[in-house]
């Protein structure tokens, strides 16, 4: 479970400092933000879904002991 926990938690990471030199190339604009922009606020709702299932993983364990 711990291996998980640190997949979890590097994700976010690498969608937003990783991937900004390949999704910085693409121009298209969607719900009227450019697409960068666009990315970096999907990044936020990425981020709160990873650390939330690691939140949900640690609450789990505290229960067991």
């Amino acid at each position: 479970m711990d291996i998980l926990k640190v997949i979890l938690t590097l994700v976010p990471f690498v969608w937003i400092v990783g991937m900004i030199p390949f999704v910085n190339k693409v121009y298209p604009i969607i719900c009227g933000l450019p697409f960068l922009a666009f990315w970096l606020f999907a990044g936020i709702f990425v981020a709160f879904g990873c650390l939330k299932i690691v939140y949900k993983i640690d609450s789990r364990k505290d229960t067991e002991l």
